[in-house]
């Protein structure tokens, strides 16, 4: 069975094995070391198996500045959010274009039980490096995030960053080590095996960083109806503060799963991306990211990434006409706002019901909030009673 190609053409796979592998951690002591985040380090692990393909490394400049200020790579590729390494320019001259750097995860943290992390983290790749520039973060932020206000949480991130990007391929000796969701955290490779098995050949990727509300189970289902297959692919890298905690949210997705869908159409595995908050552009990113795991379709909701009011409702529905649909190469699925309607009787949208908001079953992120605070259900028009328990549980804990 013929599967959809991964951008670019080709899934990119940046993980050494092997002798090439010895030779390279025999070099590591005299390397210089950095030491990632854990948003580097969701991008590192999404470069070496293929999820962020056609990226072999961190971008280098013609990458950057085209895809800040056209929303495609140097090569003509659509790509909407820059994939980059930063350090402090005060350490930049220990690196040196056309030598290797050694790229750790962090040390380890405390136990519980007191004491401090001991040594260095693990090595995770090389990084050949090929340049070094110094980007302008205020355009950066305001092309991609439409803003240079630090409360937006993309933007305070790329503040946060140091001033000098270091870009070329990497090496990957050993994959991030996680230790939550390991029966989700599925490959690319590893889904196509799993969708090839099944047969589906239409396969629609759902992105999400929150519980699955009864509007989201709506336009979900309604997306399987022209789909063999679903992919509930859940974001679980780095979130803002006030986001619902990853291993909640799964516990949603899981308790979903085993009373509202059918068990043989649908399939769970988490997303390891950091959330850029970028909103259209960022729909571009998902929806590219789940055509490298596989996906034919992608589902665009209202206001899909986005924060605060810094975006339109649909502008990350507008923001795919910008694209020739081969260029995308994975079919968008646009979504309305949907909420049960009363009178229809029948979860809706404002494309299918007539009546006015007073019929309309809609509730404020506060005030779901707000009722689960105190213990108290929202209404079953508007969430699944088992997940509206696990939400409250939580949050008594």
């Amino acid at each position: 069975m013929t599967q959809i190609a991964a951008h670019g053409g080709v899934l990119i796979n940046r993980i050494v094995t092997g002798s090439e592998k010895e030779k390279l951690l025999s070099q590591i002591s005299a390397l210089p070391k950095i030491t990632l985040n854990s948003r580097e380090m969701s991008d590192l692990d999404m470069i070496a198996c293929g999820a962020l393909s056609p990226l072999e490394g961190f971008m280098g400049e013609k990458d950057y500045q085209s895809v800040v200020e056209s929303m495609r790579l140097a090569s003509g590729l659509p790509w909407t959010i820059p994939v980059t390494l930063a350090v402090k320019k005060e350490t930049a001259s220990q690196y040196s274009i056309g030598k290797d750097i050694a790229l750790f995860s962090p040390p380890p943290t405390p136990s519980p039980q007191g004491g401090e992390g001991q040594g260095e983290g693990q090595i995770l790749a090389i990084l050949h490096l090929e340049e070094k520039f110094e980007p302008n973060k205020k355009n950066e932020a305001l092309k991609v995030y439409k803003t240079e206000e630090d409360k937006h949480p993309g933007v305070a991130a790329v503040y946060a960053q140091g001033e000098i990007y270091l870009a070329g391929k990497v090496s990957v000796l050993n994959r991030v080590r996680y230790d939550n969701f390991l029966e989700y955290r599925k490959d690319p490779t590893e889904l196509r095996k799993i969708f090839q098995e099944k047969k589906w050949k239409r396969v629609v990727g759902f992105q999400t960083r929150n519980p699955i509300h009864r509007a989201h189970e709506y336009l979900t289902k309604s997306a399987l109806e022209i789909c063999d297959g679903l992919l509930i692919h859940p974001l679980v890298g780095d979130t803002k503060g006030d986001d619902i905690p990853a291993d909640v949210r799964m516990k949603c997705y899981e308790v979903l799963m085993q009373n509202y869908y059918p068990q043989d159409r649908v399939l769970l595995a988490v997303n390891p991306a950091a959330m850029r908050y970028a909103g259209p552009r960022e729909a571009i990113f998902h929806a590219l990211i789940r055509k490298n795991y596989g996906c034919t379709h992608f589902i665009v909701g209202r206001d899909h990434a986005g924060v605060g009011n810094y975006y339109g409702t649909f502008d990350a529905h507008f923001i795919f006409e910008e694209f020739k649909p081969e260029e995308i190469g994975i079919t968008p699925l646009f979504f309305d706002h949907t909420f049960f309607c009363k009178k229809c009787e029948e979860m809706a949208s404002n494309k299918t019901c007539p009546h006015g908001p007073e019929d309309r079953v809609t509730l404020s992120g506060t005030k779901v909030r707000e009722l689960l605070s105190k213990g108290e259900l929202p209404p079953q028009e508007f969430s699944r009673p088992e997940v509206a328990k696990i939400l409250i549980e939580s949050m008594k804990k």
